[in-house]
């Protein structure tokens, strides 16, 4: 019978073999120094942080703190708690004047106010999608904005103020991979990326930003098993308590809000059930669902692994004649 239990696993002899493949294919394979991690002050960058250090030792690590203008205090309050705790190098580096420069700022405003007119100076906004268990969705994005007084309103972002926010956004995400991989060069160490497996797989990352790196050593692990990786690896407390959040746009914006139909828990169980083919009745079961609702998750992970081939692509050259 299906249950919770499907994703329990030793996470001490996890993290030794984890440490084994970062050792290998860092210094082996791709023959550089050390690892670039930038560190988010989220569970995941931490605990690739954590088994960097366990793999290579402190000096091997360098560490990478990229807050912007809409980063949450807490992100690198959290980064640097890490990094001390390593006892690392790291750099606090605020890419805030790059992405001005690039006008991402701009461009994000410019959405904004195709959606809301009066959206300007002083007025934050996040991106949320629908509901998906009330009902079958539309993946339509709605714009969440507050007035400088913090009073809040949601309204339906048309197809092209939509294009222009996520695209505008990606800047910040492109811009830490830029830094990384200057840093990572200067040092000749390599990037290690920091998505797990829900994100991997669902598209939960920027191409050419997130997504890039030489090495992720927790994309085959659920969120859950990072917990459990990262307790048992006694990363801080304050860090695993911290609510998985896309930390990038001006208001507080979830993960669950932002891309995934339910709280990491129970999306982690219903991505392993859509793998072993287990039926939905049974995941319903397991998690206080309705089958028809874990139905809707199901077509919902098929529907982003199909929308999400183009950020796994690779380039294609075209063949000689």
């Amino acid at each position: 019978m299906f249950s919770r239990e499907v994703l329990q696993i030793d996470p001490l002899r996890e993290a030794e073999r984890i440490e084994g493949e970062i050792r290998a294919g860092v210094l082996g394979d791709l023959r550089r120094r050390g690892v670039v991690v930038a560190i988010s002050g989220g569970v995941d960058s931490s605990l690739v942080a954590t088994l960097a250090v366990r793999a290579l030792g402190p000096e091997r690590v360098f560490g990478l703190l990229l807050p912007e203008r809409d980063s949450s205090p807490d992100s690198l309050r959290l980064g640097q708690l890490l990094a001390d705790g390593l006892g690392i190098r790291y750099a606090v580096e605020d890419i805030s004047p790059t992405l001005a420069a690039a006008r991402c700022y701009q461009r994000q405003d410019e959405a904004a106010r195709a959606v809301v007119p009066e959206f300007g100076p002083g007025w934050r906004c996040k991106i949320v999608l629908p509901p998906l268990l009330e009902g079958d969705r539309l993946n339509i994005a709605q714009l969440v904005v507050a007035d400088p007084e913090g009073n809040q309103r949601r309204v339906r972002m048309p197809s092209a103020a939509y294009l222009q926010m996520v695209a505008a956004t990606n800047f910040k995400q492109r811009t830490r991979m830029m830094v990384a991989y200057y840093h990572a060069d200067r040092l000749a160490y390599a990037v290690a990326g920091t998505p797990n497996l829900l994100e991997y797989d669902q598209g939960f990352f920027v191409k050419h930003g997130d997504g890039a790196a030489d090495i992720k050593p927790i994309a085959h692990l659920y969120k859950t098993q990072v917990f459990a990786l990262a307790e048992a690896l006694e990363v801080p407390a304050d860090i695993r308590r911290r609510q998985p959040t896309t930390d990038t746009y001006s208001l507080s914006q979830t993960q669950e809000e932002f891309y995934f139909a339910l709280p990491y828990p129970e999306m982690d169980l219903c991505l392993w059930a859509v793998d072993h083919g287990t039926p939905a009745t049974e995941v319903a079961e397991a998690i206080g669902l309705t089958a028809e609702q874990v139905r809707r998750v199901f077509r919902d992970i098929e529907a982003k692994r199909r929308a999400s081939r183009y950020l796994h692509a690779v380039p294609r050259p075209v063949r000689s004649s």
